[in-house]
């Protein structure tokens, strides 16, 4: 794994590049928290750094609006990941892990496949230059869109599961401020009640996804998955 991922935008602690795993380049895709906190000099080192694009994974109606303006030329592209309260998905998932852990990854990639190839059209098709994704805190819709095209440009299961994890040290300053338990701790306590692990969790997923024959199965193009390799890794 590559060791300076990790990128100092004034306002987010949880924003990193994909670059340097699997075949993936530096500055072709980054994942971050929701950027609503992120300042001036923040959303100007996201310029600086060749960010064009922005896909919020929320929901519409989701978090709060930005703190000072993004700058002109960043556009902004929504796919609303999670099922919205009401469906029986989000019925059935919310009282067993509340969207928040690694368990019910598995069900959103088999039930809502348009979701996700929706993500990765977004990314695929957006003019040149780096295109950032967000949720809210970067964790797990942001996980899974990151496992996928981890998983489409090749990288390691090891790899994957790492960079899941990087979240919750990212956030731990953050939580423990607020007087939140560690959510590495609560999460993987979640998990052992359910007989798994966050690796193990995560692994399952992983080796359940043939790529690239799960996003051409589910809306994927040939012309678009080329533009995604080419956006990735050329």
């Amino acid at each position: 794994m590559t060791a300076n991922r990790d990128l100092a935008w004034e306002g987010c602690v949880n924003t990193r590049d994909l670059g340097g795993l699997g075949r993936i380049k530096p500055g072709a895709v980054v994942r971050m928290a929701a950027p609503t906190r992120l300042s001036a000099a923040g959303w100007a080192s996201a310029w600086d750094y060749g960010v064009r694009t922005v896909l919020d994974l929320r929901a519409e109606d989701e978090g709060e609006p930005d703190q000072v303006p993004r700058p002109v030329g960043i556009a902004t592209a929504r796919v609303a990941l999670d099922p919205e309260p009401g469906t029986a998905f989000h019925d059935h998932w919310t009282p067993i892990d509340n969207l928040a852990t690694p368990l019910y990854l598995p069900a959103l990639l088999a039930e809502y496949p348009d979701r996700v190839v929706a993500a990765v059209q977004a990314i695929a098709n957006a003019a040149p230059g780096c295109v950032v994704f967000h949720c809210a805190g970067g964790k797990d819709r942001s996980g899974l869109i990151a496992l996928v095209l981890l998983a489409a440009a090749g990288a390691h299961p090891d790899e994957i599961i790492a960079d899941y994890l990087i979240t919750f040290d990212r956030f731990r300053e953050r939580y423990a401020e607020l007087g939140i338990r560690n959510q590495l701790i609560t999460v993987s306590e979640h998990l052992e009640k359910h007989g798994t692990t966050i690796e193990a969790s995560l692994s399952s997923t992983i080796g359940g996804l043939k790529m690239p024959d799960y996003l051409l199965a589910n809306g994927l193009s040939e012309a678009e998955l080329a533009a995604l390799d080419a956006r990735l890794t050329e």
